[in-house]
């Protein structure tokens, strides 16, 4: 009887859960009905297929390829077009060395025809005599300058047509201007033989601007003592 009793309970409450399981299922549907995942969180989760791995990284490689064929054929253009030498010549000469050519033969050729063409109208003797050692040192200059020019195979700047020599009575303050002016010109040479025997590219010429320096820092001096 106890037993019938027992079995009887047991029946009661599993008829119980039974009935109660659907009623939990419909309110929990009614309370908190699903929501769908969104379309981004949806493609994360969800497994990149292999085929999609290996197609991208192929497409990856091939997309690289002709970059780095283009910046390889960019490097080469730059690496020939680029001079040796920025600041050289089609020689490979340095641009200070051409400078100072031009220079150094313009101004000896100038110096010279101004000598030249003072010498019938100066007046002072001291003047005529620098005057005639003028044309004979600069012409020497000018000399070993072409010579070293043309050993190299630089280009020398062509030469201005020559002025007639003056003639007739010079001012009275002839002497003194003319002095002044090649005061003048000397002071520029020597900064110019200056400049290119300390810092000068090319070694002969180097040589060539310490060896000329003092002929022309002693044309100076002389000029200066004679000025009036």
């Amino acid at each position: 009887m106890k037993q019938q009793g027992i079995a009887a309970a047991c029946l009661v409450a599993a008829l119980v859960a039974a009935l109660a399981a659907p009623a939990w299922a419909v309110s929990l549907a009614a309370t908190m009905p699903a929501q769908p995942l969104p379309e981004t969180a949806a493609r994360a989760a969800a497994p990149l297929p292999l085929e999609n791995w290996t197609g991208s990284s192929t497409q990856g490689s091939a997309a690289l390829v002709p970059l780095m064929a283009a910046d390889m054929q960019a490097s080469q253009v730059a690496a020939v077009d680029a001079p040796a030498d920025a600041a050289g010549g089609t020689s490979g000469k340095s641009m200070d060395d051409i400078a100072f050519v031009k220079q150094a033969t313009d101004s000896s050729r100038k110096e010279i025809g101004a000598a030249r063409s003072a010498l019938p109208q100066l007046k002072n003797p001291e003047l005529k005599r620098i005057a005639e050692m003028l044309v004979s040192d600069h012409s020497d200059a000018n000399a070993r300058l072409s010579k070293l020019a043309q050993s190299k195979g630089w280009n020398l700047p062509a030469a201005a047509p020559s002025e007639p020599a003056a003639a007739g009575t010079a001012s009275g303050d002839f002497d003194a201007r003319w002095t002044a002016q090649m005061i003048a010109g000397h002071e520029r040479s020597v900064a110019l033989y200056r400049a290119q025997a300390q810092a000068g590219e090319d070694p002969d010429l180097r040589r060539y601007a310490r060896e000329t320096l003092p002929t022309i820092e002693n044309h100076l001096q002389q000029l200066r003592s004679l000025q009036q």
